[in-house]
């Protein structure tokens, strides 16, 4: 797993640590020393750690003009122990809807398994989003049948076309496009 590393491609657009309205603002990263662990298998020392042992998160890029975050996860998302969706939501997602994002593009390819407590997160980020929406890209089946089975999956834009996007050979402003094109087909 310490061979996964965070998305690193669009650098030359947005870093996260350089960000003042960030939450990992003047973060330092370690290439070579490596400190967390999913499984007690160490993960790259890019990955953001959010307060939670299981769950790692890379902003990949913020537009503030056109109100949307691309984020990488990593790890084990786990609302029945750790409360994940919490920590997530009041410490990451909440700090950018304070700068005005309210779409937000979740990548979850790394994301290993999921485990369910309640929705009471879920629907608050639903609805605090307004014009806005959550859209999950690339999740694997295990976890998006995790999702549907536990009915968390109408807070989310999901499935379809979304669960097989090349991301990685978009710019982000052309793959923010593509997800919003999805995404207002479905909602309209």
């Amino acid at each position: 797993m310490h061979l996964i590393e965070p998305f690193y491609g669009w650098r030359n657009h947005y870093i996260a640590s350089e960000d003042p309205s960030s939450p990992f603002y003047n973060r330092i990263y370690s290439e070579f020393e490596f400190q967390n662990s999913v499984y007690n298998f160490y993960i790259h020392p890019q990955w953001d750690e959010i307060g939670s042992p299981t769950l790692f998160i890379k902003i990949l890029y913020i537009e503030y003009d056109e109100n949307y975050a691309i984020i990488e996860l990593m790890g084990e998302w786990n609302d029945a122990i750790e409360n994940d969706i919490m920590t997530l939501k009041r410490d990451i997602i909440e700090t950018l809807m304070n700068e005005g994002i309210n779409k937000f593009i979740l990548i979850g390819e790394n994301v290993l398994n999921f485990h369910y407590s309640d929705d009471c997160y879920y629907e608050e980020w639903f609805d605090d989003v307004e014009d806005g929406w959550i859209a999950l890209i690339n999740f694997h089946d295990h976890v998006i049948n995790e999702f549907e089975r536990i009915h968390i999956d109408h807070y989310f834009v999901m499935g379809g076309e979304l669960e097989d996007i090349e991301w990685r050979t978009y710019q982000p402003a052309q793959f923010y496009k593509k997800v919003e094109d999805l995404v207002t087909k479905r909602l309209t």
